[in-house]
């Protein structure tokens, strides 16, 4: 286990066309709404991904062509004070820490 940097990249696309926008397939938004994270306040989300989500541990789990990828599993608890169970994906290359996705832990106990 290892703890990825705060300044890892999570690009602001990731969240604003991906994550927070429903999608027909694989959709987060309504999954993030639970706990207040809209378009609107995107940057509360990247904010709540690095001081709570890059302060956990990371569990290396492929390393492939393109770097070694991590997952973090944690808990985000937003705005409105409502914790999601969460698994983020972070890719290491060439020194940089990358944000991939995050997906709702389903394995988690409650």
């Amino acid at each position: 286990m290892v703890l990825l940097p705060q300044n890892a990249i999570i690009a602001e696309e990731k969240l604003t066309k991906y994550l927070l926008v429903p999608l027909p397939k694989d959709d987060k938004s309504q999954f993030l709404a639970k706990a207040g994270y809209t378009l609107a306040n995107w940057q509360q989300l990247e904010q709540d991904l690095r001081a709570q989500v890059l302060t956990q541990p990371a569990e290396q789990i492929d390393t492939n062509r393109y770097g070694t990828k991590y997952a973090i599993h944690a808990q985000l608890c937003g705005a409105n004070g409502i914790e999601l169970r969460i698994i983020t994906i972070w890719m290491v290359a060439n020194g940089t820490t990358k944000f991939v996705t995050l997906v709702p832990d389903k394995g988690a106990n409650s």
